[in-house]
């Protein structure tokens, strides 16, 4: 069973990043807890997904989470983005849940780098049901195409 979702989270997270517009790293945790994680976005003009492959305190984080504010601030350089979606983390124990997500970014245009922090409050539901609002990050990413 365990090589089974080890598969599953490989092959959903290929799938996410062979698609995405930008890739690179967000330093931050879940909840606390340090760590770094492969980051991808991709999006469309209702929104964009942006995705985490993380690696926290001896386990695997995943979030899947759907911006779907994604605006200007000032200029087409500078940009804020609202989201939700779900989240999990696997390590000793099983962690299932949802969180928002709140961000601003900035896209160089000189350079194909944007650079970004954002705020993910997160409700666990599996496990144990538990609120956290104490996830910030910081989001490094190359860009392809525009």
């Amino acid at each position: 069973m365990k090589k089974l979702f080890i598969t599953f989270i490989f092959v959903f997270t290929t799938a996410i990043f062979v698609n995405a517009q930008e890739i690179g790293v967000r330093f931050g945790g879940t909840n606390g807890a340090g760590g770094a994680a492969l980051d991808g976005v991709f999006g469309s003009k209702i929104g964009r997904i942006h995705a985490d492959l993380g690696f926290y305190s001896g386990g695997v984080g995943i979030d899947a989470l759907w911006d779907f504010v994604y605006k200007p601030l000032g200029g087409e350089a500078f940009n804020w983005y609202l989201g939700a979606g779900p989240t999990t983390y696997i390590g000793d124990d099983f962690w299932l849940g949802v969180c928002g997500e709140i961000g601003l970014e900035y896209k160089f245009n000189s350079v194909p780098i944007s650079i970004g922090a954002d705020w993910r409050p997160t409700l666990w539901i599996v496990e144990e049901t538990n609120f956290g609002a104490d996830s910030f990050g910081l989001n490094v990413r190359f860009r392809f195409g525009k």
